[in-house]
This record gives C-alpha cells, sequence and structure tokens, in this order.
C-alpha cells in the first residue's frame, strides 16, 4: 500500500491493526499499545485501531495528540461519532499547541453499517412491523455524514486546516448485506460520496462490480433519513439501546477473534519449535 500512500500525498493507501480489543475498557493500556504498534512498526502508512467506548475516546484525543494517525473503530451511534470527531479536533489542537504537524497526523471514524439493520429488524419483527425493516443502518450512516461535514467546516476547523489539519473521514464498515430480502450492494449503492471510504469484503467487491450503482447518494433526502428515526421511536424502537447493545456486542466479537487469532499462533508457533531445536 506503501505507493498508494506515496502517490496520494499521504491521504490514501493504510493499513490498519488493532489494539487488544480486550483493552476497550481500559485507556491507559490501549494508549500504551497503540504507542507501541507505532513506535515498533514506524510505517508513515500505518494506522493503528482503537474502538469507539467511553474508554476509546480519551485515548483516540491523547493519540492524535502526540502525532499518531488512528482508526476508530467499532461506531454505531451518531452521538458516538460526534464525541469521536471531537475527541480528534481536540488532539489536533493540542499538537499545534506544542508545536507539532498535524499534517502527519491522519484518522478515520469506522461507522458499521449493516449490523444496525440486523439488531433493528430483528426487534421491528418481534413488532410484526416489517415495514420499517432495512432502513436504520442507511438513514444513521446519512446523518453521520451530515453531522461530519457540520463538524469539520466553520471557524474552528479552518484554524486547524490552515495548519496542514486533514478531516476524520467517514469508513463504512460491515457493508455486506446479511439479509437476502436485500439487494446486494445496498449498502454500498447508498452510500457513496466525496471524502468517504468504503470497505467491502471480497464477495461485496465482486457484486458492485458486476451491478453496483455509482451515483453519488450519501448527501441526498436527508429529511427522509431523521423521518426513518422519528418513525422508529413511534414505533417503539429505543435507538439508544440498539447502539449500546451493538457496541457492547461488537466488542465481544472483536475479544472472541482476536483470542482465536493469538490462539493458531500459538498452536503454530508449538509445532515449529521442536522442528527448530533438531536444527
Amino acid at each position: 500500500m506503501r505507493p498508494v500512500w506515496e502517490q496520494t500525498g499521504g491521504r490514501d493507501g493504510y493499513v490498519s491493526i488493532e489494539v487488544d480489543p480486550n483493552l476497550a475498557a481500559d485507556t491507559y493500556g490501549s494508549i500504551a499499545q497503540a504507542t507501541h504498534f507505532h513506535e515498533t512498526i514506524a510505517r508513515p502508512n500505518l494506522l493503528v485501531k482503537i474502538p469507539a467506548t467511553d474508554a476509546g475516546v480519551p485515548a483516540i484525543e491523547e493519540m492524535t495528540a502526540r502525532g499518531y494517525s488512528i482508526n476508530v473503530t467499532l461506531i454505531f451511534s451518531l452521538e458516538r461519532h460526534r464525541q469521536v470527531a471531537h475527541a480528534y479536533l481536540r488532539g489536533l489542537e493540542r499538537l499545534i499547541a506544542v508545536d507539532g504537524d498535524p499534517a502527519q497526523v491522519h484518522s478515520v471514524a469506522s461507522f458499521f453499517v449493516s449490523r444496525v439493520d440486523s439488531e433493528t429488524d430483528r426487534r421491528l419483527a418481534a413488532q410484526g412491523r416489517d415495514d420499517l425493516r432495512g432502513q436504520l443502518a442507511i438513514a444513521n450512516a446519512k446523518l453521520a455524514y451530515e453531522q461530519y461535514e457540520e463538524l469539520f467546516a466553520g471557524a474552528r476547523w479552518q484554524a486547524l486546516a490552515t495548519r496542514g489539519a486533514t478531516t476524520q473521514r467517514c469508513l463504512w464498515a460491515s457493508t455486506s448485506t446479511k439479509d437476502p430480502r436485500y439487494r446486494d450492494t445496498l449498502y454500498v449503492d447508498e452510500l457513496i460520496g466525496p471524502e468517504t471510504i468504503t470497505t467491502m469484503p471480497a464477495e461485496t467487491i465482486a457484486a458492485f462490480q458486476d451491478h453496483g450503482r455509482v451515483e453519488s447518494r450519501l448527501a441526498s433526502d436527508l429529511e427522509a433519513a431523521h423521518q426513518v428515526f422519528r418513525e422508529l421511536h413511534a414505533a417503539g424502537v429505543d435507538y439508544d439501546d440498539v447502539v449500546a447493545t451493538l457496541e457492547r456486542e461488537g466488542i465481544e466479537k472483536f475479544d472472541a477473534a482476536f483470542d482465536e487469532l493469538l490462539e493458531g499462533i500459538a498452536d503454530k508457533l508449538a509445532v515449529r519449535r521442536p522442528a527448530a531445536s533438531h536444527r
């Protein structure tokens, strides 16, 4: 990815590595491990992933203030996205205050998409409200982008931008369609817009290359997106509980996957060590 990073002047071409998800509730542990990764790997196109939890938000600010680039992961709610953006802005301001160079710092806010529909649709099905299924995830992402445009504008942002700071772009994650009733490129087609990033599994990339709709729709129909929130609230769907549940389950899934990865590495090392001892 380094050539991409060089060709885009450091705007794209990044590789991410995540801190141990078991540190999701540990601010100082996250800071220490993220710093270790940046210092040990020592590549300019490295992003270290820190989850957007209560403990993660201050870690994101501190790492930004130290001049490190961070991929903020597991964002589900608009409020959490706002907190993350403000943490990034505060970190940049602190960096500039000690004569640091904000142009060397990059960040993305990884907003998870399809899981929002999966959890919301489950609750709607229990109420017999299939008429509202499959709507919240896209509405949620569209309002996050609306929020992004508001946060990275105005006098505060311009003061940072004049020093070379770059915006914390929205990155759409979890874009594969979990419900076979939905179009397989739904979460890609509807979230195309300027200054955004979309991550896709291989099957979604292939589907989009075959029949995806290339059209800038992210900033359109915003009133309809707000209406989705109103209708779901009227239907008794608790948005705050939905996103809190997803954040908690997201950390649990990351924990399990990370522990499985470490166990796999340990097993392979155990197999290799006896062979190495005979050399």
